[in-house]
């Protein structure tokens, strides 16, 4: 059974799929796009995807509504995404117009992202992140919030309670008039985190009465020091002032302490060390948009705090207190500053212009276990480094059915200038029946090494190039329907990128890893979404999105060593085939929702070894949800049951992670009518 489902749903996510889930009682299908979205390659999320379960991260939502790559160390745990065959720090990451990007690491823990949180999301695909950032060799993510609310003060409260004694509370206020908005959400979710799951790392023996071994088993385990306590907090308010000016302000924090859970190849007992990490983030933006009916200025200011804390302490004999063996401080302040320029002359022309400014101050303290002498041993690094991005680009579109972009950005990173990135992007409407459009884009891209890449200490490297290279993209969408009845749409892309001096981390000979330059990174591929929308009765919806990619991505280096096997081989941790499909059937009251998502096997060392450490077999993943609306006259309720995980899958996403077999949820959402 779980194979048929598997191969019919994997069938029909093979097909092309639309952007956006459409609400079928406003269809409408026409061939006009946005000027400033020539060329672009663009999955959106509308508020039905990312409110579909409200204790999901943003990583459950694009793992189930896109074909990217959600790489994910457990359940709340590190989760990273990663486009077209690149790694997670090729993938840039907005909020509110700010790069949110550690700049230390170069990635985003999307696990650390509600749902809830975020009003509008999108990803640009490839060439397309050159529009916002520069160094996005694989994409760009696009997080952020909006002023739109209901008129005068509202109310709501979610309890969720699920499996492995998890709680979780939301709750936002707002207020709105024609001149103010205000909104006040809160988000807090704890757990022990201990859920059962079979070890396939370890076999038990079976002994007979006289004491030999008649048989092994794969023993049942708990998830050992992994519980859990996030909090996060979200302000936002704004100001508009009815003649085209609007001003905004959006402060976000996060505190979050979480155990780092143990490996399925520990044998170790999880009380005698404690493994933890804290983080405290502020995230604040003021911004202020002014509106013409030609013209269109912005500014904004950012400021980040973050301090991330992790200690380990074990017990070093029997009865004895916990000695700390690691004590590791990161504290990072980011200051931020943007002005864009948007231009329209006539309806052919489309002008804009942009800077953006990003100054880290970052100091890292990592202090081991006590040296010879008796003092502590301090490694790490403190540094300052100014990031500018600015761009210019023009649009043009000649005639009514085909546009025009050239995109030019320019970047410096510390001291360093990259050289000047352009990119192309032309799209034209082949037939007006179906709105069949063809898309194409090339773009050179640069990425400069982060912080730990340079600096960290055991393996930083000084010495690192920058990683260069060009994408190209081009594909086909349609969209048909008509209204009240039916939406179809879709979309096939075929992409390419060059990627030279890509940098990987890799063992050394000290013990420890050091990033290096790969000579060069072959990414290539097909990337495919359809969308169907259906109303066959009155009352009755059905809504099915579906999306696959192929990323095959290749090092195409030369050999660093005679004993080195990953020349021509697939990356570490990059899956070749990766599919999505979301089904959403409603009846009045009632709603129903079915998620699956697949990743094809990934390998765990560059030589692409089949051995039992050496790769990671395929995983399908299945959740339902089922929910119910009821209306009362002082407030409305809504309760939710989700199952998780459905057929009770057992996978791994990294090495050695536990993840969680079947799990359930149940969720009671009251929001009063004032």
């Amino acid at each position: 059974m779980k194979k048929t489902l598997f191969l019919i749903i994997l069938a029909f996510s093979l097909m092309t799929s639309a952007q956006k889930s459409r609400n079928l009682g406003n269809v409408t299908v026409t061939a006009s796009r946005p000027m400033k979205e020539i060329g672009v390659q663009k999955t959106s999320f509308d508020s039905t995807q990312l409110k579909e379960s409200i204790a999901q991260s943003m990583a459950d939502i694009l793992a189930f509504n896109s074909s990217v790559y959600v790489k994910s160390y457990g359940r709340a745990a590190l989760s990273t995404v990663a486009f077209r065959g690149t790694s997670p720090s090729h993938t840039q990451v907005t909020w509110n117009g700010m790069r949110i990007n550690n700049p230390m690491l170069g990635m985003t823990d999307f696990s650390t992202i509600p749902a809830f949180f975020v009003d509008r999301a999108s990803l640009l695909h490839g060439s397309s992140s050159v529009n916002e950032a520069g160094g996005g060799l694989g994409g760009l993510v696009r997080l952020g919030t909006a002023p739109d609310m209901p008129e005068g003060f509202g109310a709501q409260y979610v309890q969720g309670i699920g499996s492995f004694r998890t709680f979780d509370e939301f709750a936002r206020f707002t207020y709105c008039n024609d001149r103010w908005a205000s909104s006040t959400r809160v988000v807090y979710s704890s757990s022990p985190n201990d859920f059962k799951y079979v070890n396939h790392d370890k076999k038990l023996n079976i002994y007979d009465d006289e004491h030999n071994i008649i048989g092994q088993y794969f023993p049942t385990e708990r998830n050992r020091s992994g519980a859990y306590k996030d909090l996060h907090l979200l302000q936002e308010v704004y100001y508009n002032n009815q003649r085209g000016d609007r001003l905004g302000f959006n402060a976000w924090f996060i505190n979050s302490n979480r155990e780092l859970p143990m490996l399925t190849t520990d044998y170790a007992d999880d009380t005698d060390f404690d493994n933890r990490q804290h983080e405290r983030t502020f995230r604040g933006v003021v911004s202020w948009d002014h509106s013409r009916s030609s013209w269109k200025t912005a500014l904004r200011g950012g400021y980040v705090n973050t301090l991330v804390k992790y200690d380990y302490s074990r017990q070093v004999a029997p009865g004895a207190p916990m000695a700390a063996m690691t004590r590791s401080r990161s504290r990072i302040h980011t200051l931020y500053g943007q002005a864009e320029g948007e231009f329209t002359p006539s309806r052919k022309w489309y002008f804009t212009m942009g800077l953006a400014a990003h100054q880290h101050f970052v100091k890292s303290i990592d202090r081991k276990v006590a040296d010879a002498n008796g003092g502590d041993g301090l490694v790490g690094y403190d540094k300052a480094r100014i990031e500018l991005s600015g761009s210019a680009s023009v649009k043009w579109q000649p005639v009514e059915r085909m546009g025009l972009s050239l995109v030019l950005r320019q970047e410096m990173f510390g001291d360093k200038w990259s050289p000047l990135i352009p990119a192309f992007f032309i799209d034209g409407v082949i037939s007006r029946s179906g709105n069949i459009t063809a898309k194409a884009s090339v773009t050179k891209n640069h990425r400069f090494p982060t912080l730990n890449d340079l600096y960290f200490m055991p393996g930083g490297n000084p010495d690192l190039r920058d990683e260069d290279g060009f994408t190209y993209d081009a594909g086909l969408s349609f969209d048909v329907g008509k209204s009240d009845r039916f939406s179809l749409g879709g979309s096939v892309t075929w992409f390419d990128s060059r990627i030279d001096d890509w940098i990987i981390w890799l063992p050394t000979t000290k013990g420890f890893f050091s990033p290096r330059n790969v000579k060069r990174v072959h990414a290539y591929g097909i990337e495919t979404k359809l969308n169907l929308g259906v109303q066959p009765f009155k009352g009755w919806f059905l809504d099915i999105n579906g999306s696959y990619s192929w990323t095959p991505s290749v090092n195409d280096g030369d050999r660093i060593s005679a004993a080195d096997m990953s020349v021509g081989k697939q990356l570490p941790y990059v899956p070749r085939h990766s599919a999505a499909v979301t089904g959403r059937i409603g009846w009045k009251s009632w709603a129903f929702l079915y998620k699956w998502c697949f990743y094809s096997e990934r390998f765990t060392q560059s030589s692409n070894e089949n051995s039992i450490s050496g790769h990671l077999p395929a995983y399908f993943m299945n959740n339902v949800t089922l929910e119910k609306g009821l209306r009362f006259k002082p407030l409305d309720l809504s309760l939710k049951f989700a199952v998780n995980n459905l057929f009770n899958e057992q996978y791994l996403s990294v090495l050695s992670r536990p993840m969680p077999g079947i799990n359930f949820e149940f969720f009671i959402a009251v929001t009063p009518r004032f």
